[in-house]
């Protein structure tokens, strides 16, 4: 449940940030009427993500059991790979976010209604759809019969619109490059058990081959209905009888990955990034100027 509320955390966090800096953006800058496309696009984006989610849920429950396997699978990968993207991505822009989204925003602003919704649904949607991607792959992988893996989604994703709307507020300070390196990691971790059950759905649809190739059992040690069992599974997505193939895929994985991630990041931000910023410094002291 714990790396199920992860993700819900991590993703719905992100959407969260972006939505509070595009809000924050058009009222401290007076451009309130600007905010009905704004909500509009985001609200399109949520739809498309919850259908998204709703399709792969039950599109899925109508295919053989070979196919189920091998789409639950291959999305399992893609998950991953869309989720590793995500993680680098933003602990390099973490501290820039800010800055980037008021520069597509300005130009929006000055392109029309239109742009403003596109612009929305964009930064939005997909941060929406690789959400709604990676639960449903993480939610398979850890599912034990109960409902707590969606109930740990649910709440991580609750929690994150809460921390938004105190960002928002100006009653919480959040070191985003500090978060999203912590969190990234975990959910590195997290993607590495994904990634596991995902080459066990491809052995099982036998698209790949090692399915009676074990590299250890311990089940009568750690029984999967036992509490840490239970806590092993849903944490890092841990199977007490994985095949060599696993074993291999989610070492080469993790590690090098990990390794990157942690790596310290040598490149400082871009040059569009620092004048825009700078831009919005500017804009900021003329408005307090003006109130003063």
């Amino acid at each position: 449940m714990f790396g199920n509320y992860l993700i819900g955390l991590r993703e719905g966090l992100e959407a969260s940030l972006v939505v509070c800096i595009l809000i924050a953006y058009l009222v401290k800058t007076g451009r309130r009427d600007a905010l009905r496309p704004i909500w509009t696009g985001i609200g399109v984006a949520v739809g498309v993500a919850l259908a998204f989610g709703a399709g792969l849920e039950f599109g899925s429950q109508e295919l053989t059991f070979e196919a189920q396997e091998l789409l639950g699978g291959s999305l399992s990968v893609v998950a991953v790979v869309l989720v590793t993207w995500m993680v680098f991505w933003m602990r390099r822009t973490a501290r820039h976010l800010r800055a980037e989204l008021h520069g597509r925003l300005d130009e929006a602003l000055r392109m029309g209604t239109g742009a403003l919704v596109a612009t929305a649904f964009l930064a939005v949607g997909r941060e929406g759809l690789e959400t709604a991607l990676f639960v449903w792959a993480s939610v398979r992988a850890s599912s034990d019969g109960t409902y707590a893996p969606l109930t740990g989604v649910l709440l991580g994703l609750l929690t994150a619109v809460l921390l938004g709307w105190l960002f928002y507020r100006g009653a919480l300070r959040i070191d985003l490059a500090r978060f999203f390196t912590w969190t990234g990691g975990m959910l590195v971790v997290v993607a590495a058990g994904v990634l596991a059950y995902g080459v066990h759905d491809l052995q099982e649809a036998r698209f790949l081959g090692g399915l009676a190739d074990k590299a250890f059992d311990v089940s009568a040690t750690i029984p999967p209905d036992s509490w840490y069992g239970t806590l092993l599974k849903g944490v890092f997505n841990f199977q007490p009888n994985p095949t060599v193939l696993q074993v291999t895929v989610w070492a080469l994985y993790l590690v090098p990955t990990l390794a990157l991630f942690l790596a310290p990041i040598g490149s400082g931000p871009s040059v569009r990034v620092k004048k825009q910023k700078a831009t919005d410094e500017k804009a900021e002291a003329e408005a307090n100027a003006g109130t003063a």
